[in-house]
This record gives C-alpha cells, structure tokens and sequence, in this order.
C-alpha cells in the first residue's frame, strides 16, 4: 500500500485587531493567541516534516517559532494569506453595517457575487489557495506538512474537499486556532476532523 501523505490545517489564534475584517492587514497575535496556538499544536501531538505558513505575521511569528522549537524547515507561501477585503479591511461587522449594511448583507448571502467594495473577488481568491493546495496535495507519500493559516483559506479548501460551492463557504464555522486534518492515499483527499457547518 502507498504512504499517506499528511497535511494539517491550523488557523491563526486571537489578533490584536479583535474581530475585524483584517484579511491582508498585518496585526500581531496577542498573548492569548500564542496561547491557542500553542494549545492546538500540544493537542495533536504530531511530528511534522516541514511547515508553510501564510507570510502574514499572525502566522508566520508562530510558524518561525514552532519550526525552531521542532528544528524542521519552514516556508512561507502567499498564496496561503487571507482574502484582501477592500475598503472593509480594518473595520468591524458592526461599522461597517452602520455605513452600509446592504453591502454586509449581500455579502453574507452571496460572497462569490457580491465582493466588498475595492476587496479581492472571491474566484480569485479560491484560484490562489487552490493553487497552493494543488502543490501541498502533491508533496511526497508519507510526507507530515502543516500549513498555519486563515479561516478564509481555510473556508476555500473546505469547498474543494467536501465538493460544496463556493458562495457556501461562508457556513463554514471555524474557531481561532481551528485544525483540519487531511490524510491523502491513493489520489484521494479524506478530512480526518474537520469544522462544523453553520452560521459564520
């Protein structure tokens, strides 16, 4: 039987930003988000080969410091950085409604239609994960990669592996520091834990 090959997901832990609409903007991890980071990591145990971290600080501090700790090599991939969100980025749901709540609402509802204003589209975003995961996905059997990065790169391969349509991918439920494992053996991906669907 063929190796499998691993690839785990870990999304950033709590910003000094808060819950704001940060995709592109650099903000630090605070304490409590080494703390999950470092809990997450703990949970699981592992033994990684090597790890590739979106280049935004948020993940790639933690990155730099776990491959340290491991003494494994690290990269850094900017495809794996979060959706630039335009005009939002830096502003909260709760200003943004304030301004323009049409658009947040559009948004929710049809975020593969309905871009924020001067943001990424949401196809050209799915494009540019894809295109990381297509490399990570053709890594060498029997490989352990771990990939630290967004909750919207990681919306986009919950899409991919589970064959739901993008403008879905905002049901996706993910927690600061979520993980998603993903085993690959014989050309097929398998999600081995993964995030809950529901309200955002």
């Amino acid at each position: 039987m063929p190796e499998t090959l691993h690839i785990d997901l870990l999304r950033h832990g709590e910003t000094a930003a808060g819950r704001r609409f940060c995709g592109s903007t650099d903000t630090p991890l605070t304490t409590s988000g080494w703390e999950q980071m470092w809990s997450a990591v703990e949970a699981h145990a592992a033994r990684w080969d090597r790890i590739v971290s979106s280049p935004l600080t948020r993940c790639a501090a933690f990155a730099h410091a776990l491959a340290q700790r491991l003494h494994v090599p690290y990269t850094l991939d900017a495809r794996l950085g979060e959706m630039h969100f335009g005009l939002w980025e830096g502003r909260s749901a709760a200003e943004i409604m304030a301004d323009d709540g049409a658009a947040l609402d559009r948004f929710w509802n049809d975020p593969l239609q309905c871009t924020p204003p001067g943001a990424e589209r949401l196809a050209h975003f799915a494009a540019r994960v894809q295109s990381a995961w297509n490399e990570l996905a053709s890594g060498t059997a029997g490989e352990r990669v771990l990939a630290i990065t967004h909750a919207g790169v990681m919306r986009i391969l919950l899409c991919h592996l589970r064959q739901v349509p993008l403008e879905r991918s905002l049901e996706f439920e993910l927690t600061l520091a979520q993980w998603l494992g993903v085993r690959i053996a014989h050309g097929r991906a398998h999600l081995c834990s993964e995030a809950g669907a529901g309200t955002a």
